[in-house]
């Protein structure tokens, strides 16, 4: 017998990342509704991503936050400094589900990527103390967007994982086994989540330097 997997809201999901993840996963089987601040363009993004991949068969919706924020599993996908208000507006809805943050805290100074840090330490924490009755994870903070939403391709990446909940990381950790190439690694507390958003930086700066985009892998895990 054939158990249908969970569905996955996208707040603010119309963005590269957001819409790269949204792909992704529907393209594994996880039916999504890319949320937006007005439907309309959360439909727009869904009419184009399905004319996209036509012919992949992926359960996408388009709507507004309201509507992606009623899936049974959500992801957080605004600019960092509107998370935890996006979350806020939306409290009733997102209690107690699992809110996966995949945001960065970033600025750019010359030609250098430099992390902020947020109230709280990490935008996961901010979120976290903005909506105390969910289950806030860390994750995906490190995916190239371009090679998330590029389906003919793997993702050759580890996903570290940060939540106070064990049951929410176990979760969030199957998803992220069914993306091909994609390891998920438990990276512990909400409290480690300051280190992932962070290393977004370096990351972005290797990009720059290198004229690439990176992703981890780390060694030594079997």
């Amino acid at each position: 017998m054939t158990t249908s997997l969970p569905s996955i809201g996208y707040l603010g999901g119309t963005g590269p990342a957001g819409s790269a993840l949204a792909v992704r996963l529907a393209s594994v089987g996880y039916p999504g509704v890319i949320g937006s601040r007005t439907a309309e363009r959360g439909r727009e993004v869904v009419a184009e991503l399905l004319t996209k991949w036509a012919d992949r068969g992926l359960q996408l919706t388009g709507g507004d936050n309201a509507q992606a924020a009623a899936c049974d599993i959500i992801v957080l996908a605004t600019p960092w400094d509107s998370a935890a208000t996006t979350v806020t507006e939306l409290s009733p809805s997102l209690e107690g589900k699992i809110v996966i943050t995949m945001a960065n805290a970033l600025v750019r100074v010359g030609r250098e990527f430099q992390p902020l840090i947020p109230p709280r330490g990490s935008i996961a924490a901010h979120v976290q103390a903005a909506i105390p009755k969910s289950n806030v994870v860390a994750a995906f903070q490190h995916l190239p967007a371009t090679e998330l939403g590029a389906l003919d391709h793997e993702v050759d990446s580890d996903v570290l994982i940060c939540s106070d909940d064990p049951q929410s990381t176990k979760t969030v950790s199957e998803i992220v086994s069914r993306i091909a190439g994609c390891r998920p690694l438990n990276a512990g507390l909400l409290s480690n989540a300051l280190a992932i958003e962070a290393l977004t930086a370096v990351l972005l700066q290797l990009n720059v330097r290198y004229k690439t985009r990176v992703a981890p892998r780390f060694t030594g895990i079997d």
